[in-house]
């Protein structure tokens, strides 16, 4: 009876209630009517813009709650190359181009809706869970370990429908707090024809890579004339060259005033003062000019096989993998201003923002005291990234009135990274020749600029020396594991308003594991090994690098991936052996700090009705969920631990294997209410609590450590999950065919979301060897507010011409004033395109204002405003063949990052044109 005491379940009472009240049983001739809606609802022929569109607009409105949809003309008349492109240009739907520590890309890669964190939102395929793995090396451990999906390893052939569901419904699977993302394949016994053939053989070319590599996709779809059995194989082989110019400012670090001698001055806005003016004052750690080159290879597939042995029993087999290779290197060529404060050395003259917070400016001393430069050059010749499932359904029509419908399967997703690296200190003939330096912050506006002078003569780009620090040799693989099944009746029981009673149960075993890191080093202690250092081969930095930001330095030189390469692979003997360069060894090199561990089991159970009327239709319900987590982590010992609990024979340190179970049920009524005004005009409204869990290195107690900047991150197993109370109130008019203007507005309630807070703690630094202090970033529940209103508008217009447009306003504020992380205030899209018999064309523009991300290195990750333009241009040469040309970001976009605020630029990102040429057959 508690249950039914709480609010939420009593306004879906008191929905069910005044709908019974309100409304007389549904006539058999509107039901006739509705039957025949469904069916002339599928059986919609998608051949161009427009009739896609009116698919897309039937199905929204005969739905008894608020959602949208993108079919897959709508993929194939775009330059979508994967499933987050394709519906990012629908009301609500924000998108990222990574999920957080890599930086910003051109292709997009994560998806959430309404403002809020893409971990809030669900992904599903076909009803059921995909896990995703991720490429790059910070997301494999970092606070950005989130249970969002990647997208990258979801190309845009897979679909045939994509519903995003805004409202929640007692049968959706828990976990997308703000909504559920769920990707339709196309399934065999769906097509007209009894045999369908489609390839696609194209071209992709990169302007600032300046590379062109192959796209080729291919679809075999057959079933037999009695439509009782049929088989589906698609296949997908696309490269991509990558390169990405970045001015990258990474962190900034409080200044200490007992760091200097007492006396010390600075100049500091004109004047001389006191050097503890600057006490507490920002000032950035790093500034480099990062140039990072990629080759990405996507290949995979799926298949499925359908048989209907009965007219009552449909079965079901699906299968899918995707594979994306994405080796890359990495130079950073950056100034060091933390490293000379750390040594005490004040700067001569430096420039304060407007607010005093933050050192915007600084010259240094030319001195030997501390490295000013530092060069960073890494390979990943082993990162890649996987995603796969096989999945069994089965939907059996019992009686007329009994409708059972099941799956089970198995998801794994994969991250995987390889990682050699070298760093160098001031270059010159001794490696550690002085070098002043001199740096201005430019706000967002441009890149920061960077100077060196020598008053002896050294110059930065003589490369003649260098000092190796560190390197990942092992291959660290993150498997990401989940099983499931499901079992859903519904039961049609035409009793007056209410149609029918659907309930079901659903049961994973979820797992996400980190427990392989191996952090090799050289091992200079050897007197006998080879320490010869791979010499420079002459190559610098691309003469057009930064052109569309401002490059901070130029004429920068790097090592190339040969020469890592090579130092690298110099010693293949077993470890530990005496004789190796590197250290491999499991024990000494297991680097604990990034270790992690989780299972979550989950039961979940519902219980909804399906109701009519003369007007409206309605659906209520509730879901519980009961959450079974089993948490495991490495921490350091303190002085309660016995010593038979303490493992000692890491090179990072003791460490203790800590464990935490956490248990917990959760109660999401929903109710969800479709109200036809008139002909033309549909009012919606819904109510639901809902629910996701925490991140996963959210919920693991393991500190994971830069020693460069003394910062770091922790997790926190005691974190509830992500509750919130959501409202939603719309209204739609579809004033025309396949015209529709709405509006709705709506509010979510968190009682529980998940932020970050900076602490200080004492750890050991590998690099310095001792015991320092670091910034720690740990993860806390909150309250907080998300409220905004959506407007959309899509009409055909005269001449073949038509228009798309809608803008999404979202306000999210943490309890006491604080920054929702992935609320971004202003969203939207615009979209005109033409289409006759031979000829479609459509540019797209899409805008979303300033959001922040998460913590990156003990400071806030905001990223600036950006807007990207898309064009595609398709022409039919006959049925069976037509031609594309797409080009995607043409505007070429700078995507920019910033701190707390815009005196404190992060990163500035520019990834050039992508063109694509593609010839498509179909039979």
């Amino acid at each position: 009876m508690k249950v039914i005491q709480t609010p939420i379940a009593a306004a879906v009472t008191l929905t069910l209630l005044s709908v019974a009240c309100a409304v007389q049983a549904q006539t058999t001739e509107q039901k006739a009517d509705k039957k025949a809606d469904t069916q002339q609802l599928e059986q919609v022929v998608v051949t161009g813009i427009r009739a896609s569109r009116e698919s897309s607009l039937n199905t929204k409105r005969n739905a008894d709650s608020l959602v949208e949809v993108v079919t897959a003309e709508d993929v194939g008349k775009m330059p979508d190359k994967n499933v987050a492109d394709a519906i990012q240009r629908v009301p609500g739907v924000n998108i990222a181009s990574s999920a957080g520590g890599e930086g910003g890309f051109s292709e997009n890669d994560r998806v959430s809706i309404r403002g809020t964190s893409p971990s809030l939102t669900q992904t599903l395929i076909n009803g059921h869970a995909v896990s995703t793995g991720d490429w790059f090396v910070l997301n494999l451990f970092g606070t950005t370990v989130g249970r969002s999906a990647s997208y990258s390893l979801l190309p845009s052939e897979l679909v045939g429908k994509v519903t995003i569901n805004k409202t929640a419904r007692a049968d959706l699977v828990e976990g997308g707090v703000a909504g559920a993302v769920d990707v339709q394949t196309r399934r065999p016994l769906e097509f007209k024809k009894n045999l369908t053939l489609e390839a696609s053989v194209g071209a992709m070319h990169s302007t600032l890579a300046d590379k062109t590599d192959p796209q080729l996709s291919a679809l075999a779809a057959w079933k037999n004339s009695s439509n009782t059995f049929g088989m589906l194989l698609q296949v997908f082989d696309q490269k991509q060259h990558l390169r990405r110019d970045g001015n990258e400012v990474l962190g900034y670090f409080t200044i200490d005033k007992t760091k200097f001698a007492t006396g010390t001055t600075v100049n500091l806005n004109g004047t001389v003062q006191s050097i503890d003016v600057l006490d507490g004052v920002k000032a950035p750690s790093l500034i480099g000019a990062s140039l990072f080159e990629q080759e990405r290879h996507r290949q995979g597939g799926a298949f499925e096989a359908q048989i209907k042995p009965t007219n009552d029993l449909t079965l079901g087999l699906s299968a899918f993998t995707s594979k994306v290779k994405a080796s890359n290197m990495n130079t950073n060529f950056m100034a060091s201003p933390k490293w000379l404060f750390d040594a005490g050395i004040a700067p001569l003259t430096a420039t304060t923002s407007a607010d005093g917070k933050t050192l915007v400016g600084a010259t240094f001393p030319e001195t030997g005291k501390a490295n000013s430069i530092i060069v960073d050059s890494g390979i990943r010749p082993g990162a890649e990234q996987k995603s796969n499932y096989i999945n069994l359904d089965g939907k059996w029509t019992a009686t007329d009135r009994l409708t059972l419908t099941g799956q089970i399967g198995r998801t794994k997703g994969t991250g995987a990274s390889q990682e050699f690296a070298s760093e160098v200190g001031n270059v010159g003939s001794a490696g550690n020749t002085p070098m002043a330096l001199s740096y201005m912050m430019n706000g967002t506006s441009r890149g920061p600029s960077v100077g060196f002078t020598s008053a002896s003569g050294a110059n930065f780009r003589d490369y003649k020396t260098m000092y190796w620090n560190w390197n990942y040799g092992a291959k660290v693989k993150v498997p990401d594991e989940e099983s499931y099944g499901t079992l859903d009746a519904e039961w049609q029981v035409d009793a007056g308003p209410l149609e029918s009673i659907k309930t079901g149960v659903r049961f994973t075993d979820h797992s996400r594991t980190n427990g392989n890191w191996i952090s090799s080093g050289p091992n200079w202690a050897n007197a006998n090994i080879d320490k010869t250092i791979p010499a420079w081969g002459g190559a610098t930095y691309p003469s057009n690098f930064g052109s569309a930001f401002g490059a901070p330095i130029t004429g920068m030189w790097r090592l190339s991936n040969a020469d890592i390469a090579k130092w690298a692979t110099i010693s293949t003997q077993a470890n530990p052996d005496p004789n190796a360069v590197f250290n491999y060894d499991p024990a000494q090199r297991h680097e604990w700090t990034n270790d992690f561990d989780v299972n979550e089991k989950t039961d979940a159970g519902y219980v909804m009705g399906f109701f009519s009327g003369d007007r409206w239709k309605a659906n209520a319900g509730v879901r519980v969920v009961r959450t079974k987590g089993h948490y495991s982590t490495l921490r350091a010992p303190n002085s309660q631990d016995p010593a038979s609990v303490i493992d000692s024979t890491s090179l990072f340190g003791p460490f203790v294997r800590e464990y935490t179970d956490r248990n917990y049920t959760d109660v999401l009524p929903s109710a969800n209410l479709s109200y036809r005004l008139n002909s033309d005009l549909v009012l919606r409204g819904a109510l639901a609590k809902t629910m996701a869990r925490a991140d996963y290195t959210a919920l693991s107690s393991t500190t994971s450590l830069n020693d460069q900047l003394n910062t770091g991150s922790s997790g926190n197993p005691n974190l509830n999950p992500v509750r919130s109370v959501n409202y939603d109130l719309s209204l739609e008019w579809y004033f025309a065919p396949r015209s529709l203007i709405s509006a709705g507005v709506f509010y979510q309630d968190f009682s529980s979301f998940v932020d970050y807070r900076v602490t200080q703690g004492q750890f050991f630094s590998d690099l310095h060897k001792q015991i320092e202090t670091y910034n720690i970033t740990q993860p806390v529940n909150v309250g907080a507010k998300n409220k905004g209103f959506e407007l959309g508008y899509q009409q055909p217009l005269f001449g073949n011409f038509g228009i798309n447009a809608n803008y999404t306003y979202a306000s999210g504020k943490l309890d006491g004033g604080g920054e929702m992380s992935g609320n971004s205030k202003n969203t939207y899209n615009l979209e005109g395109y033409f289409e006759n018999d031979v000829l479609s064309a459509r540019v797209a523009y899409s805008y979303r204002s300033k959001f922040y991300g998460s913590y990156d290195r003990g400071v806030k990750m905001h990223m600036d405003d950006v807007g990207t333009l898309v064009a595609s241009i398709n022409y039919k040469i006959n049925d069976y063949l037509s031609l594309s040309l797409d080009g995607l970001n043409l505007n070429n976009p700078t995507l920019k990052y910033f701190g707390d605020n815009k005196d404190q630029p992060r990163a500035f990102y520019s990834n050039g044109r992508q063109y694509y040429v593609t010839l498509r057959a179909r039979y």
